[in-house]
């Protein structure tokens, strides 16, 4: 049966139908589910959105993409999104990139193995640990599947852990700049919200991020800031910051990339964080991008189904692997 795990994900559906000649008759449906309630579960198909009674489902299970990315496309998104949370110690094995941040963030603490490493598997991991040994760092590798399967494989040889699976997804920026359709039960946006997009973090702005990721060292600082296309967005209620957004556009301009979105927990379920998004979105688009990326933890199912109304899919996963203490 589905958990809320599979939020935001690919799902078949066998429902109950009926019943004829005291047998049941099923019919199938698939799409991606995008939300998962004690009575009923909810699917984005071809044919629209279809709301399923549990007591109708008589069996549901997670199925693989229609289209996996080319290996090709996956490197360019993994690249631009290196773009957009730059580390500021940086160094390269072969096309592998290693990344330094003072510990802020798994993103801007990891290699990135895509490219060649110029070197055998085994040899090249082994040059990652001494880097990362070197800077009293531990060892962070983010795996993009299923691209860097084989790298995993190595890593699982080595006993290295893996943390929870992150979902890189993406929208057309024209969908997303788009009016949304109201969806009933969930909540409007706030009538006379104003969304602010400015070029550097305000002090009220860092603060909210500070909340969410537990301090802000002088590397996050250059993490944040350091692109050349890059917007911060705030929204204030009451005199009060209530949402705060982060975009960058990378990867040639074609790509905006969301972080940051964060809603203080009075100000939630109004409708703020769709806001941000989209305001950044009609941003990146007015200089030319086309396509949105963001990434978020599986796990987080809130987050999930809020991309999901926006109308963001799972273009891949990745895990963020940690070396074995000494």
């Amino acid at each position: 049966m589905l958990r809320q795990q599979d939020v935001g994900h690919r799902i078949v559906v066998r429902r109950i139908v009926g019943i004829r000649e005291g047998r049941p008759l099923f019919s199938d449906a698939l799409g991606e589910l995008v939300e998962l309630s004690e009575t009923h579960l909810t699917l984005a198909t071809a044919q629209g959105r279809m709301r399923v009674p549990r007591d109708e489902v008589h069996r549901a299970k997670r199925v693989p993409p229609a289209r996996r990315p080319t290996a090709a496309a996956v490197v360019d998104l993994e690249l631009a999104a290196d773009e957009a949370w730059p580390a500021p110690v940086r160094d390269r094995l072969g096309d592998w990139l290693l990344r330094s941040a003072e510990g802020w963030t798994g993103r801007a603490n990891s290699a990135l193995p895509v490219g060649d490493p110029d070197r055998p598997l085994p040899a090249a991991v082994d040059a990652v640990e001494r880097w990362y040994a070197d800077r009293g760092r531990p060892a962070l590798v983010n795996t993009p599947l299923p691209l860097a399967a084989p790298v995993g494989a190595e890593l699982d040889a080595r006993g290295w852990t893996a943390g929870p699976p992150v979902l890189v997804q993406t929208v057309d920026l024209a969908a997303l700049s788009a009016p949304t359709v109201t969806v009933p039960g969930a909540p409007a946006d706030p009538v006379g919200a104003r969304v602010d997009l400015v070029e550097a973090p305000s002090d009220d702005w860092l603060a909210v991020a500070t909340a969410r990721k537990g301090g802000l060292p002088d590397s996050a600082h250059h993490v944040l800031t350091a692109v050349d296309q890059v917007r911060f967005a705030q929204v204030y209620a009451g005199g009060t910051l209530a949402a705060i957004g982060r975009g960058t556009v990378t990867g040639g301009g074609r790509w905006l990339g969301l972080g940051l979105i964060e809603v203080v927990p009075a100000a939630r379920r109004q409708g703020l964080a769709g806001q941000v998004v989209r305001s950044l979105a009609d941003w990146a688009r007015s200089g030319g991008a086309t396509h949105a990326f963001l990434q978020v933890e599986q796990r987080n199912v809130a987050a999930v189904a809020l991309y999901r109304k926006l109308g963001f899919t799972t273009h891949h996963t990745y895990l963020t692997r940690t070396a074995p203490t000494p």
